[in-house]
């Protein structure tokens, strides 16, 4: 595919940032049921807030996404250099750190992810009951095959889709100056996280029978769980691609920096500015650099210690655990455990 934008100067101003990161520093106490709510979320443009007030119960579940993006982003990559540490600045900060709001392919992750976390979280919160404009999802017309039917209550994809792309992608298209190949970036991955999230759709089912023996199941269509979907964007993110804009006619299209010749995959990322090895402090790059990083010191990935601490080296320490052991089940019907310590050897980036 081709992505176009009007030809204008590139580099006005920086594109008003996805809300997520603002709105996973909403208080945890405040519960969206009136409309003057809406005043009290920071970081949505005009049609976001209309979109809160007019659908109260929809944006308490994106804030919920909000929270679960930064979760989620922090897990999956903490084994990496770039821990998603650039979501965890203070909520009054205007703006993202450099490394999410110069187009880098850490942006690119961080913007698929929230799309497909604020339609994951909608989609789900109409099959749990909690949206009362939505409710299960569509039984397919197809029949399974034998031994198999339809039933249970499946994730609404479609609804979580419409909305969340409604709420996710508005920043990117109002008309007001900015960088239009960073909206563009950001529209396009936002796609990728949404294409990644249909994939995620798959047949769940539910045995019965007699003694266990699953002569029938029941089964549905339900979305694999977010740490799975971000474990498929990490792997889009390390792949990422490389793109420039390219005047075509009196518009402006993306294509690969170094294989131009092909348009842009739609399930592929893209960036447009390299990203710093994140190894050292650089706040102009937006780097927080690894030291007092935990490493692995018996691993050869990207968490040993050789490559998160960029071969400054590392220093151990000891840490004492207490676990549950000597576990013993009583009949009928509980456990008793002791509780065991031990020690164990920790190393940290210099």
């Amino acid at each position: 595919m081709h992505l176009t934008c009007p030809s204008m100067p590139l580099c006005l101003m920086h594109v008003r940032l996805s809300p997520c990161r603002a709105l996973s520093h909403a208080p945890t106490s405040l519960h969206v049921n009136q409309t003057q709510h809406c005043k009290l979320l920071p970081g949505m443009v005009s049609s976001q807030a209309q979109l809160c007030r007019s659908n109260l119960e929809l944006m308490q579940t994106i804030i919920q996404a909000a929270r679960e993006v930064k979760k989620t982003c922090q897990k999956t990559f903490a084994d990496m250099r770039w821990n998603c540490s650039s979501i965890e600045i203070p909520a009054d900060a205007p703006k993202y750190l450099p490394d999410l709001d110069r187009g880098t392919r850490e942006s690119a992750f961080v913007y698929a992810l929230s799309a497909a976390t604020i339609s994951h979280t909608i989609a789900r919160a109409c099959t749990s009951g909690d949206l009362r404009l939505c409710s299960c999802g569509p039984i397919p017309a197809k029949i399974p095959e034998p031994g198999y039917r339809w039933g249970g209550c499946a994730d609404n994809l479609h609804y979580g889709l419409v909305m969340g792309s409604k709420f996710s992608d508005a920043p990117m298209k109002m008309k007001r100056p900015g960088s239009h190949a960073n909206k563009l970036m950001h529209l396009h991955n936002s796609e990728v996280g949404r294409r990644a999230l249909r994939d995620a759709l798959v047949m769940k089912c539910k045995c019965h029978g007699v003694s266990g023996s699953c002569s029938i199941r029941t089964c549905w269509r339900g979305l694999q769980d977010l740490r799975e979907i971000a474990m498929d964007l990490k792997t889009k993110y390390l792949s990422a691609t490389k793109v420039v804009p390219r005047p075509v006619g009196t518009r402006k299209q993306l294509v690969p920096k170094d294989i131009d010749i092909r348009p842009v995959r739609e399930n592929e990322l893209v960036y447009l500015q390299s990203s710093p090895d994140f190894c050292t402090k650089n706040d102009k790059q937006g780097s927080v650099g690894t030291q007092d990083r935990q490493c692995n010191k018996t691993s050869v990935g990207s968490d040993s210690c050789d490559l998160m601490c960029c071969g400054r080296g590392y220093n151990p320490y000891t840490e004492k655990l207490v676990e549950r052991c000597h576990c013993k089940y009583h009949w009928c019907c509980y456990v008793t455990c002791k509780k065991c310590e031990r020690i164990v050897e920790r190393y940290v980036c210099k």
